[in-house]
């Protein structure tokens, strides 16, 4: 390979001959993006279109208000951006590497595929109220994803090579490690969409830009970098050493917007009673029941909130006042956060409202679980306390064959020691047990670390300093 080679040029756009059968849809983030007719025949599906109904980013609409965007654009998104990725693989390597057609359709349809799975509400579904219906419940988006491609294709007769279908369904949940158990033959594909070896793959590219656009947030992050100089060494997608730092940006961009809009103090707060109105409506709607059978599971969308809301049904009622309590904005309370102590982070036991119950003085008011709401959150670069910078392989320039990882003091000693933050939210259900729990959760930091670890004041302290500050 040349020293030089030609950024941005190359695209999965159809050839003359092929013009006619594709069709092609205008993008807010991409620009003109081409479908072709094998990817087609699942975009033209009911199981398909349902993602036009379910929110990329949940309930974040209701503090970030443009987050409407759909999985629906995401996936094509995503479709776009795994061709782009093969096209200049195989522009710059394609004769060493035999990539071919056939390559190129079935990472396509893995990046369009890989959320068809997904459940309403974004990871709520499943990391939410999933748990507290079916205790220990396993169930996770990729594994429906594969099952309602196997629906697709048999409910729509889709004409698709079943060894195409089978590489597809590994992409979507294997990556590389996974890959490996099943084919030997080029490991790099499964780099492109949902990348286990180092995080690295289009499904974030796609995201990271679609998500900060929507919500009005500038992003510095330029995926573009990442594509145009990649390249395989050993049969894996490594990056030139110069972008190390645009490398770190994705990975601290995504943290970024992990705490800005996905966990978001409020989102948290409207996220906690959806999902206690959710799990209060299941004996009634049976949600959790459609979840193991495509033929139902592809019915459940984003219009449960409504189906909540306007539903009459007296088994219905405590989910329908929590929803007007959304809507009215009479949310969950913030009572307070602390950031568990780096030192901490490795035996930290998730805290519970019963926690918060057993710290509270003798007394006054007696709180009740049922009173409080804890949210732990955690943010990190993909690979919990790891730094997943260290996973990736690098290359000095075009003419090398040689790949090498980067220590992080070889690049700079600004970038972070720690790669995961945990912070512990508790809120209150009541307005009038606000102060009641804030204490509460502030003695449990006593109890726990001998001091204070929260950095805001009690709700009570703030209103004294402001009635304070403005005597009679």
């Amino acid at each position: 390979m040349g020293a030089f080679r030609t950024a941005g040029s190359t695209t999965a756009s159809p050839s003359m001959e092929d013009r006619r059968l594709w069709k092609h849809v205008h993008d807010n983030v991409h620009g003109n993006i081409y479908l072709d007719p094998l990817s087609l025949k699942f975009i033209d599906t009911e199981q398909f279109q349902r993602l036009r109904d379910l929110k990329q980013l949940g309930l974040s609409h209701m503090v970030y208000p443009g987050a409407v965007h759909s999985r629906f654009e995401h996936s094509v998104g995503v479709y776009w951006l795994a061709g782009n990725a093969i096209e200049k693989l195989k522009a710059h390597q394609g004769l060493e590497l035999d990539i071919d057609h056939a390559d190129i359709q079935t990472v396509k349809l893995a990046g369009l595929l890989h959320d068809v799975g997904h459940g309403p509400f974004s990871h709520l579904f499943e990391k939410e109220f999933l748990p507290q219906v079916i205790p220990g419940s396993t169930w996770s988006h990729e594994e429906m994803s594969l099952k309602m491609i196997d629906h697709m294709v048999d409910e729509h007769n889709i004409d698709i090579d079943s060894g195409c279908l089978k590489k597809v369904k590994e992409m979507i949940i294997a990556s590389s490690e996974n890959a490996a158990k099943t084919s030997k033959e080029k490991l790099f594909l499964y780099d492109i969409v949902a990348n286990g070896r180092n995080g690295i793959d289009v499904d974030k590219f796609d995201y990271i830009v679609r998500d900060s656009r929507a919500c009005g947030l500038g992003c510095n992050f330029q995926f573009e970098r990442l594509l145009d100089t990649m390249q395989v060494i050993d049969n894996e997608i490594c990056y030139r050493a110069k972008e190390y730092l645009t490398v770190h940006k994705l990975f601290y961009t995504r943290a970024d917007l992990h705490r800005t809009v996905y966990t978001h103090a409020k989102v948290k707060a409207i996220e906690l009673m959806f999902v206690d109105a959710l799990v209060k409506a299941d004996n009634y709607l049976l949600v959790s029941s459609f979840i193991h059978d495509p033929s139902q599971y592809w019915k459940l969308d984003d219009s449960i909130i409504k189906t909540i809301e306007t539903d009459d049904a007296d088994e219905l009622k405590e989910s329908r006042d929590l929803i007007k309590r959304i809507r009215r904005r009479d949310l969950y309370q913030f009572c307070n956060e602390f950031t568990v102590p780096m030192d901490k982070l490795e035996h930290f036991k998730y805290v519970t409202a019963q926690d918060i119950v057993c710290s509270q003085k003798s007394g006054g008011i007696n709180l009740r679980e049922e009173d409080i709401a804890v949210s732990n959150v955690k943010i990190d670069l993909t690979k919990g306390r790891n730094n997943p910078l260290e996973s990736i392989n690098f290359f000095e320039d075009y003419d090398s064959k040689e790949k090498f990882p980067i220590s992080k003091d070889q690049i700079s000693h600004l970038l972070p020691a720690c790669n995961q933050d945990l912070i512990v939210r508790v809120y209150s259900k009541k307005p009038e047990l606000v102060e009641v729990v804030s204490q509460a959760f502030e003695n449990f930091q006593l109890k726990m670390y001998g001091m204070k670890a929260q950095v805001h004041g009690t709700p009570e302290r703030k209103r004294r300093r402001i009635f304070s500050a403005y005597p009679n």
